[in-house]
């Protein structure tokens, strides 16, 4: 586990080159398919502008939308103390700390740099475990902001979104007529028709590659952090038995969770960015024993 760090970063990194790249060849594509030679340019400013609203406005619009609230030390001794003692001992400026009044047990990290950066557990998460396993928790969570993990997925999540709109647009244009006549190669425009349909979906597909590999990257640092593999491998194992699903759905945060927030029977589970928790749980156990 403790070489997958370095090896993690690099991957996510070139992943999300890939995505960028992705995403203008959609854009170039679903042009060439519309006869409109000016639709990439526009396409690509709008989406980089969604990319940097998403960038500062990412923190406030996931508390708002998950009804999370900012709590200081004489409301939440307890939670606040924990994050405080891990703050330090990171070196990491002291975050914002939230509660969801929620029965599920989870949690989330938000914010673009460690200076602006909110940790949140859930009332469910607080009542049910111990301390040092709301600790291992909460140093995953710190772990995401120490390692600009939530920046990636802002970037990843707003770029999946203008993909998943790119191919909305272009196949409604399509169905309802457009383009010139020499965009009418039956061969390319299968091709083209067959990209457009697939982007969504190997959007989604980058998107969860991303998340998943930044999960298992959390938890060996947060590990690493309270040097107590245990802590949060049990906290694992009581969120496996006992459930990490949220009243309140929200398919469009549910990336930023600890555990995955949505019901079982949800269409985004197929696409999960969470890796299965018996996973993280063996590899976690693998630390604590020094293999």
């Amino acid at each position: 586990m403790y070489n997958e760090i370095s090896s993690n970063k690099r991957k996510s990194a070139f992943i999300l080159v890939a995505f960028a790249v992705f995403a203008c060849i959609i854009a170039y594509v679903a042009s060439w398919l519309l006869g409109a030679k000016s639709f990439a340019p526009y396409v690509i400013i709008a989406a980089l502008s969604y990319v940097v609203i998403s960038y500062y406005a990412g923190s406030k619009l996931a508390s708002a939308l998950n009804g999370a609230k900012e709590v200081g030390r004489q409301d939440e001794q307890r939670l606040y103390r924990i994050v405080e003692n891990l703050a330090i001992t990171d070196g990491l400026p002291m975050p914002k700390v939230y509660v969801m009044e929620d029965p599920g047990l989870n949690a989330f990290a938000m914010g673009r740099n460690p200076n602006n950066a909110i940790v949140c557990a859930t009332r469910g998460l607080l009542d049910t475990m111990t301390d040092s396993e709301v600790q291992g928790v909460m140093a995953h969570e710190l772990a995401h902001v120490k390692n600009y993990d939530v920046r990636v997925s802002l970037v990843a999540f707003a770029m999946a979104s203008i993909i998943g709109i790119i191919s909305d647009i272009v196949l409604r244009a399509m169905f309802w007529g457009g383009g010139d006549d020499d965009q009418n190669n039956p061969v390319m425009m299968i091709v083209g028709i067959i990209a457009i349909i697939l982007a969504p979906i190997v959007a989604a597909m980058i998107q969860m590659a991303i998340s998943r590999k930044r999960e298992y990257l959390a938890d060996a640092s947060g590990a690493l952090t309270t040097r107590y593999p245990e802590g949060l491998a049990s906290a694992l194992e009581k969120i496996e038995q006992k459930g990490s699903t949220l009243k309140k759905q929200n398919s469009s945060t549910a990336h930023i969770f600890f555990a995955n927030p949505l019901k079982k029977k949800s269409l985004s589970r197929l696409f999960s960015t969470h890796p299965p928790i018996e996973d993280r749980i063996a590899k976690l156990r693998q630390m604590g024993s020094g293999k």
